[in-house]
């Protein structure tokens, strides 16, 4: 995954995949930039796909662009300002 720098950053990625009602067990691994989780059919991680290109992560195969970059900053300074 893109964009993934912080805590803030992952505890944002957790909240919004563990709302996603078919994905369970999610783990952010911010050290290698990866989201782990489990699920029982393509059409559910690709649904955790899309809502980590709207959050501004997309995956490694994806275009990373300003606007990705921009979103994943409001996403991360989100999850930074919710530690609090």
């Amino acid at each position: 995954m893109q964009n993934l720098k912080c805590g803030g950053c992952a505890k944002t990625i957790s909240n919004k995949l563990s709302g996603i009602k078919e994905i369970k067990e999610v783990i952010v691994e911010k050290d290698s930039s990866s989201v782990s989780f489990d699920h029982q059919s393509a059409d559910e991680a690709s649904l955790v796909k899309e809502a980590l290109k709207r959050m501004g992560y997309p995956t490694i195969d994806d275009e990373n662009g300003f606007m990705d970059k921009a979103k994943s900053f409001v996403s991360c300074a989100s999850g930074k300002m919710s530690n609090s």
